[in-house]
């Protein structure tokens, strides 16, 4: 009940980013479908059945990071002071989360299950009764028990995800005990080091004499450790997968260089080289935006090009996860309509929609994570704002943060395509 009453009272914008969350589910549902209606009717070919089932798999998951994204945006299950005094702590928060998630990926299962039966002519009376009839299997009747499995996916696989990333976590930091020598060469955890001149006095804690025991206390309060230096978070802040994204993205491009060489070039080795590229550009990503906003700091820079670079780099691990799927996704997109000779591809209906739940759910997720960076630093704006900084200048320090972002990411994206697509295009 109390997860329908925050889905009702909830604002606008929240609501349409659920019913995005319902409409990828349902495109995604209706695929998964699909591949059932091609194995009913197709019983002999199970390795193209199941080939169908297994490229379900991208809109599965481009499903599941919106889903997230938006239960990580939900202001209704935000933690706020004095939520836990009336029994919503975090534990109550994230099964809301949870439960909110399960409702609209369930809406968008049962949109799939409409659509499909009216597709297959199972229900009459609206527009295009039956249009896909010989595709889905008319003649057959469909099997319930699969039919509820494979509409079940979209929600558990998404509810999961969310109630697995947004569990209770211990705030305070883990006791980081170092293991030292102790005495005579034995290993022991000692809360401080000890001073020199204590392996001479063995014996001398035990012994009772005072004498024995006061040069110890006085060689022990002169010869304190110094305090660690502070570490530089500014350093720790930075992403460190630029490198490793760097690497897996030239080895995809090798692999795809490698599988050019042989007519036609293995759908294996394609696939392993586009899986490798676009890891390389989603660990790259937060790097790059990092980067981004240390290049619009650097030469001098005013109070616009300082804030704009800070922003970019505190919210780069944010927004650069997304911002390399979205890359990733459209280089994979222009790749393949590359390797087609025809300006437009003979891209099934099946395909079609693959496609563009793919790519709206990414879009969607990346509007979104650019919305929870806008809410992380709500606080900081408003203080510039009674500062007496303008509006207009925050304004303009965000689309100085976009147009910096393009400027690296969309040639980026488009050598990546190019590259990618240009061995297998002989």
């Amino acid at each position: 009940m109390l997860a329908l009453r925050l889905t009702r009272a909830a604002r606008p914008a929240v609501q349409l980013r659920r019913l995005l969350v319902a409409a990828a589910s349902a495109g995604t549902g209706f695929l998964l479908l699909s591949c059932l209606g091609h194995a009913l009717n197709h019983p002999e070919a199970a390795d193209a059945a199941a080939l169908r089932l297994a490229w379900c798999a991208l809109p599965l998951a481009a499903t599941v990071y919106l889903a997230l994204a938006v239960a990580r945006t939900d202001p209704g299950t935000r933690p706020r002071p004095g939520l836990s005094a009336v029994g919503l702590g975090p534990g109550r928060l994230m099964a809301v989360s949870a439960l909110t998630t399960a409702l609209s990926t369930t809406l968008g299962s049962m949109l799939a299950l409409l659509v499909f039966l009216h597709l297959r002519g199972d229900l009459s009376g609206l527009p295009f009764d039956g249009a896909a009839a010989d595709a889905l299997a008319a003649g057959l009747p469909l099997p319930v028990p699969a039919t509820l499995t494979l509409l079940a996916v979209p929600p558990a696989t998404a509810t999961t995800a969310v109630a697995l990333a947004l569990r209770p976590r211990d705030p305070r930091p883990p006791a980081t005990r170092t293991r030292g020598f102790g005495r005579f060469g034995a290993f022991g955890t000692a809360p401080r080091r000890e001073t020199f001149g204590a392996y001479g006095r063995f014996g001398g804690r035990g012994s009772g004499s005072r004498g024995a025991q006061a040069p110890e206390a006085d060689t022990e309060d002169t010869a304190t450790d110094p305090e660690p230096p502070a570490p530089d978070t500014e350093r720790e802040a930075t992403p460190a997968g630029l490198p490793w994204g760097v690497a897996l993205v030239t080895a995809g491009l090798a692999v795809h260089a490698h599988a050019g060489r042989s007519t036609p070039a293995p759908s294996v080795a394609v696939l392993l080289g586009w899986l490798l590229t676009a890891t390389g550009l989603v660990l790259a990503a937060p790097g790059l935006t990092h980067l981004c906003g240390r290049l619009l700091q650097s030469t001098r820079p005013g109070a616009l090009r300082l804030l704009a670079g800070r922003v970019l780099m505190a919210e780069a691990a944010r927004i650069g996860r997304p911002l390399g799927v979205v890359c990733a996704v459209a280089s994979a997109g222009y790749a393949m309509t590359a390797l087609y000779d025809s300006p437009a591809p003979a891209f099934g209906p099946l395909s079609a929609l693959g496609a563009l739940v793919v790519a709206g759910s990414t879009v969607a997720t990346l509007l979104t994570a650019a919305v929870e960076a806008r809410q992380s630093r709500a606080d900081t704006t408003a203080a510039l704002l009674r500062l007496g900084a303008p509006a207009t200048m925050l304004r303009i320090a965000a689309a100085l943060r976009a147009a910096a972002l393009l400027a690296v990411f969309a040639p980026l994206t488009l050598a990546t395509a190019t590259l990618s697509a240009l061995p297998l295009s002989r």
